[in-house]
């Protein structure tokens, strides 16, 4: 116990979360906001309706800025693993090795070569192509994140392995990859991108309605976006309430600590169904020192029965309890945030149905367009306490029941952790602040200087030669003419 409690332990721990919690910023944006372009980018094939490619043009600026920041911080993130956990990174070669092996091929090469289509081929190769590319993208992060997801939901429910001599050996890939958290893991993680990805087209649309800045452009954006966040805001709450009920069974110290949650049973020896809307865990970790309980409530949630028992932590020894303070206090931060952009898209949704869906009409709802505003940071502070909870949740482990933290982390002493941990808040500061610098140019500039898709895709009229034509675009030849030494 006495290892688990050294600041060099800690101070990994620190450093980690920073890396992670920044990285996180970026990777779920990428992820939703490419298939919201490739909506966009049908949306105008089909209608030919020019707004929706002013549109899709100025939110995938935005994702460009996005996407660097993502692969700025996630190559630190790769090096935080050997540098600050490598005993852990060497037990669990066998199993990381191959997975994220597998993110690289089938995802990030595949993702870098259709993003570079994405972005520089315009004009160059053909509309349907264009489109193809943008699916491509949006499906290799989609695989991108599935492979992540494989990896840490395997640190919470670690099946398929061994641990023997200091690795963790397969024995059975499909139990490994397809393990007990990832079912619900992964569902819970990229809905939360996709919601992410619509609120912040949202929240940007609202800006400019209230900004009266191309406002009838955006309103075109914000009715189907409140409309799909109807149906994906409630099919959210519902993955991450199946997601909870898995965690109760497959990591009940995890489950404990989220609902703060430490006794079984009560005094009387009657199951403990209460669910505590509020509560302030002791010094020592065995109770609460206050706490406002619901009777039958945990055991709705959990067990979805009137008396269903709930194990808390008094089940488990000390030393394999966790801290309770930001599981519980993320965790139902997250579930707040979740009812509450749901509350939003019915908001939205209500006026649309009582036709105040215009811009004009929507310029005298202010409150709501900025709560939509608003909104659009609020998944942000979800997917950071969603991943708190789960990571925090799992301790004292690194591999949940196998491997304990202490174990993972690399030797080092507290100068050389302090140096790394103060390398990596100023890395990450700089690409946030870089990021942030450009979203808002990017934002301020608008839609005004987006040029007409006809100065790209060229049709010529009747007679006229297409002769600049290149994949269905408008790219004039560049070579330099080749030049002949006269005095030869």
């Amino acid at each position: 116990m006495l290892l688990e409690n050294t600041m060099p332990v800690l101070l990994s721990r620190l450093d980690f979360a920073w890396i992670t919690s920044m990285h996180i910023l970026w990777t779920p944006m990428t992820i939703g906001m490419s298939w919201l372009l490739f909506a966009l980018e049908i949306a105008w094939l089909k209608t030919g309706d020019e707004r929706w490619y002013k549109l899709n043009r100025f939110f995938e600026k935005i994702f460009i800025i996005n996407f660097g920041a993502g692969v700025a911080t996630g190559v630190t993130m790769e090096m935080a693993f050997g540098i600050l956990y490598g005993p852990f990174s060497q037990a669990v070669g066998p199993f990381f090795g191959n997975i994220l092996g597998f993110e690289t091929i089938t995802a990030f090469m595949y993702e870098a070569g259709f993003i570079g289509l994405m972005v520089f081929g315009w004009g160059k190769v053909s509309k349907g192509m264009h489109a193809f590319a943008t699916f491509n993208v949006g499906l290799s992060s989609t695989l991108s994140a599935m492979w992540i997801l494989v990896a840490n939901s395997w640190m919470q429910s670690p099946n398929g392995v061994v641990l023997k001599n200091g690795l963790f050996q397969v024995t059975n890939w499909w139990n490994a990859i397809l393990n007990e958290n990832f079912t619900w893991g992964f569902p819970h993680m990229w809905v939360a991108t996709v919601e992410l990805a619509l609120f912040v087209f949202a929240a940007v649309s609202s800006w400019f309605i209230l900004k009266n800045r191309n406002a009838d452009l955006f309103t075109k954006l914000l009715k189907p976006t409140l409309l799909a966040l109807l149906i994906v805001a409630p099919i959210q709450i519902f993955i991450g309430d199946t997601l909870g009920r898995d965690v109760a069974m497959t990591q009940p110290t995890s489950l404990a600590a989220m609902e703060g949650h430490y006794h079984t049973y009560l005094p009387n020896g009657k199951v403990n169904t209460g669910w505590h809307l509020i509560a302030f865990p002791n010094a020592k970790n065995d109770g609460n020192s206050f706490a406002i309980t619901i009777p039958h409530v945990l055991s709705l949630l959990e067990t979805h029965t009137w008396n269903g028992k709930v194990t808390g932590m008094d089940s488990f020894p000390a030393k394999d309890r966790p801290d309770v303070w930001v599981p519980f206090y993320a965790f139902r931060a997250m579930v707040a945030i979740g009812f509450f952009l749901f509350f939003v898209a019915l908001w939205g949704n209500w006026l649309r149905l009582r036709g105040q869906f215009n811009a004009q009409a929507l310029r005298k709802h202010p409150w709501f367009l900025r709560s939509v505003v608003f909104s659009g940071f609020l998944p942000y502070l979800a997917i950071w306490c969603g991943w708190w909870t789960r990571e925090i949740g799992r301790q004292p482990w690194v591999v949940y029941n196998l491997m304990r933290t202490y174990q993972g982390v690399s030797h080092m002493s507290v100068g050389q952790e302090i140096f790394w941990f103060a390398g990596y808040i100023v890395f990450e500061l700089v690409v946030w602040s870089g990021a942030w610098y450009f979203f808002s140019r990017v934002i301020a500039k608008g839609v005004d200087d987006i040029a007409p898709s006809d100065t790209l895709f060229h049709h010529p009229d009747a007679g006229e030669a297409d002769t600049g034509r290149a994949g269905g675009g408008f790219a004039k030849p560049t070579f330099a003419k080749p030049t002949m030494d006269k005095s030869l």
